[in-house]
């Protein structure tokens, strides 16, 4: 059974930081690499960074030098650490296999807001 579960998103002023987790199923953290995806209101899911079965990654130009992306491999975790956060970086955050497709099975997404 496919699971995604994220977490950590919230309210936050520019500037600032947040560490969003995404638990998921062996069968999806084990096969593939990992990624997190957002969506912002009335546009289109975008791959925000991604990390590869090694540990190599790959980001966003718009979030290159703030966010980090990693994995706990033991816990079938991935998680997002986001710093120096801005009001164009809210969104809801999702995360799933690398490369996923829109018709593939999607999790609740966490929602980040940046506001002052």
């Amino acid at each position: 059974q496919v699971q995604l579960v994220e977490s950590g998103g919230g309210l936050v002023q520019p500037g600032g930081s947040l560490r969003l987790s995404c638990v998921a199923s062996r069968s999806i953290f084990t096969l593939y690499g990992m990624g997190w995806y957002r969506q912002a209101p009335g546009k289109q899911r975008e791959t925000v960074a991604v990390i590869f079965s090694g540990g190599s990654t790959n980001y966003a130009d718009s979030v290159k030098g703030r966010f980090t992306i990693s994995r706990d491999n033991a816990k079938n975790t991935v998680y997002l650490q986001m710093n120096s956060l801005k009001p164009e970086d809210t969104a809801v955050y999702y995360c799933n296999k690398r490369a996923a497709l829109p018709g593939d099975y999607w999790g609740q997404g966490t929602q980040v807001t940046v506001s002052s």
